[in-house]
């Protein structure tokens, strides 16, 4: 899958955010203690398994779960996936919508709905921090670098996809930094601007022509 989890947070106040703690909960605890810091919340751009940790072929996916049951993060998930994370307790889930900020020690991040590869895909904008350099967007299976999340599973929507990218994400600043979910292209990072340059999928300029490239009319 070559994922990423991403951490994010401030030696300030030892606060810090893991999102999308899907994969080797351990390695993850240790750079952090290695820091010194302390994880406040797990952060879910998705419920996919790849993204949360779950149950695969009889075979427990390490993932929040584990996590909430070494540290006192709560996770935040849009409400429209909320009920994907049975496993947890309703205590230990905060749920969101477009819009809601979460401070982690002083770093806020915004939360912005982006359906399409899911009901409840959700990307964190981090802006301001240095102050006058560019926001980071953690887009999760939204917007990779030269492609976007797939839409031909169950839940998503390719209608959805396209008001996400052209409706909120490619009205982000060009110099915007992109840190997509997964790692399919040999750069780990890119801005929004290039993204819009050069990714395929944004270079649509209507519903229909996008759907029918698609295949869907």
């Amino acid at each position: 899958m070559q994922n990423f989890v991403y951490l994010v947070g401030t030696t300030e106040t030892r606060k810090v955010a893991v999102i999308d703690a899907a994969w080797d909960i351990e390695e993850i605890l240790n750079l952090v203690a290695a820091d010194e810091m302390e994880i406040t919340y797990a952060l879910v751009t998705h419920t996919h398994p790849d993204h949360v940790g779950s149950w695969l072929h009889g075979a427990h996916i390490e993932g929040v779960e584990e996590l909430l049951g070494k540290t006192k993060a709560k996770v935040v998930v849009h409400k429209a996936e909320a009920e994907f994370l049975k496993l947890l307790s309703p205590s230990d889930i905060i749920k969101t919508e477009s819009g809601d900020k979460i401070d982690v020690g002083g770093v806020e991040l915004q939360l912005i709905h982006t359906p399409g590869h899911s009901p409840g895909s959700q990307c964190f904008l981090i802006e301001g921090l240095p102050p006058g350099q560019p926001g980071r967007l953690i887009a999760g299976d939204t917007l990779f670098i030269g492609s976007c999340g797939r839409v031909d599973i169950p839940g998503s929507n390719a209608e959805d996809m396209y008001f996400s990218l052209t409706q909120k994400l490619m009205r982000l600043p060009d110099e915007t930094i992109l840190f997509p979910g997964h790692n399919y292209a040999p750069e780990m990072t890119s801005t929004i601007g290039e993204q819009k340059r050069t990714n395929p999928y944004l270079q649509f300029h209507s519903l229909s022509v996008l759907l029918a490239a698609m295949g869907y009319r």
